[in-house]
């Protein structure tokens, strides 16, 4: 996570949100049409305070994508969903588990999905049937032209990458067009 998102959600707690928007932007931009959605990913341990989250989101202009990861189940409201929605930000759509730890709140005009920890073998890969299962839900919330951003950070022994091929592969099968897909061997 870049420094300035860090200190904005990690140690001001989206507290006083202008300093380190202002500065991530500034260094982020510079990427131009190649910034993809900025993930803003809140502590395990910071229940929600919707406002103080509206007042971060306003901050980030119209052209910048920016997903939320709430991870305290106070967040869980229909406040929080109608600050996201209002401000077109996606809720992170979270696995851990092979199964959905957030709800599947559709907010704004792209998805994104990060998969944290599968239960295949070797752990913590994620087997064909919940990968499969992902497909299918973001092929059936997100129709063409509007993107799904899919992340794995489920990295011992290399588990992501094979995994985001897998994913990738299934997607394609799917029909679903898929870009920046790492170099790796599928798994069968």
């Amino acid at each position: 996570m870049p420094r300035e998102l860090a200190l904005l959600t990690h140690i001001k707690r989206l507290r006083d949100p202008a300093e380190p928007v202002a500065r991530f932007l500034d260094r982020a931009t510079a990427l131009g049409d190649r910034l993809g959605p900025v993930l803003v990913q809140l502590p395990p341990n910071l229940p929600a305070d919707v406002e103080a989250l509206d007042a971060a989101l306003r901050l980030f202009p119209p052209g910048v994508r920016v997903a939320v990861e709430p991870r305290h189940p106070s967040w869980w409201t229909n406040a929080t969903r109608r600050v996201l929605e209002r401000r077109r930000a996606a809720l992170v759509w979270a696995d851990r588990g092979s199964r959905a730890v957030a709800p599947l709140w559709r907010t704004a005009d792209f998805g994104y999905l990060r998969l944290h920890e599968g239960r295949a073998r070797p752990w913590p890969r994620y087997g064909r049937a919940p990968l499969t299962a992902w497909v299918r839900r973001l092929g059936a919330e997100f129709g063409a032209g509007e993107p799904a951003y899919v992340y794995f950070n489920n990295d011992s022994g290399g588990a992501a990458i094979v995994d985001a091929v897998a994913f990738a592969d299934l997607a394609r099968r799917a029909g679903r067009p898929v870009s920046r897909t790492p170099d790796g061997p599928a798994r069968g």
